[in-house]
């Protein structure tokens, strides 16, 4: 069976909380201390970087939901002191962009908005592009957590075993966790 567009969009989706919640379960183990200490990245901190991406992971999904994204330029930025606070706040967001992935349909990803900004007016893009996006900032930015997160004494885990299927016992406890389902 040929994958479609939306199939791509909500793997994608899926994988992204998967390798959220093992890298934040991960930083459980820090105290709070370590979680802010200071560490060579683009963020100082992990602390820094993972309220990072759930920031932009708000202003995007607002933006691609049609609501006030533009609020993220004027509200002041949630700081969770700690991993075990946000890691499930980051769930119910990373929830939030699977159900919007599983509603859509080729054409409703290839429709057209405009990202709000504060100070410009982009040129429109389609809804499968912002996504992309979005999950390359995420890649990206869990990429250096998981750097900054081999300086400390707990070892950064895995998060290349999502796709194939040969390695679903390697990630079936934590799709079960999460509520998805095991592919």
């Amino acid at each position: 069976m040929e994958a479609e567009l939306k199939d791509h969009i909500v793997a994608m989706a899926r994988n992204n909380a998967w390798a959220n919640h093992r890298l934040l379960s991960a930083c459980e183990a820090l105290s709070d201390d370590e979680y802010a200490a200071p560490r060579t990245s683009f963020f100082p901190s992990l602390r820094a970087t993972f309220n990072h991406i759930l920031v932009v992971d708000y202003y995007y999904i607002d933006a691609i939901e049609q609501q006030d994204a533009l609020r993220h330029y004027r509200d002041p930025d949630p700081d969770y002191a700690n991993a075990r606070l946000l890691r499930p706040v980051q769930t119910a967001s990373d929830k939030r962009l699977i159900k919007f992935c599983e509603r859509q349909t080729d054409k409703t990803l290839n429709a057209e908005i405009i990202l709000p900004r504060p100070d410009r007016s982009p040129p429109p893009c389609t809804i499968h592009t912002i996504l992309a996006h979005l999950f390359q900032h995420q890649i990206h930015h869990r990429g250096q957590a998981h750097a900054m997160l081999a300086g400390t004494k707990v070892k950064p885990p895995q998060l290349d075993e999502f796709f194939l299927s040969g390695e679903l016992d390697l990630r079936r406890d934590e799709l079960r966790a999460l509520g998805l389902p095991e592919v």
